[in-house]
């Protein structure tokens, strides 16, 4: 990618206020436009939402799961090192962001973020129960489910 197309079919999220004049998002619009970008309008509210579900949460969880695995460090060091695979890889690279922006972002957005690692630990209860029970059948879902996200993802171009 360069910097020509940086922005080339990647969403833009634009959070007018009451007191955003029409000329004002006119002229954001344009900009963006002008950029390749595609827009798409909400209150900051709904913003603040969206993105604690689709990217302050899974930092929060790749920064703590790399944290747990830190604490575990004199049992289990090396294996985590030698054996770490693409899942727990992926979780190493969200949590190689800059701490000070991350922390920044989890404070100013903190009810949001709270909201939904309440949804998240509630969802994660209901999964440990079903392994628990051995429900297969609500863990399957569950993973289809998450297969039918990625698909969708692909097809949005936004994997």
């Amino acid at each position: 990618m360069q910097l020509v197309d940086l922005f080339e079919n990647r969403w833009c999220l634009l959070t007018p206020l009451e007191a955003t004049t029409p000329q004002a998002l006119q002229q954001i619009r344009t900009l963006w436009t002008r950029c390749g970008a595609r827009l798409r309008e909400m209150s900051p509210a709904h913003h603040d939402r969206v993105c604690a579900i689709v990217s302050h949460l899974p930092h929060l969880l790749a920064f703590t799961i790399c944290g747990t695995a830190d604490d575990l460090a004199e049992e289990t060091r090396s294996e985590v090192l030698d054996l770490a695979a693409s899942g727990f890889r992926d979780f190493t690279r969200i949590a190689a962001s800059d701490p000070v922006m991350w922390r920044d972002i989890f404070l100013a957005n903190r009810e949001a973020l709270l909201e939904m690692l309440g949804r998240f630990m509630e969802d994660a209860q209901a999964m440990a129960r079903a392994i628990r029970w051995g429900d297969a059948e609500y863990i399957v879902d569950k993973i289809e489910r998450g297969r039918e996200i990625r698909k969708s993802l692909i097809e949005n171009r936004q994997a």
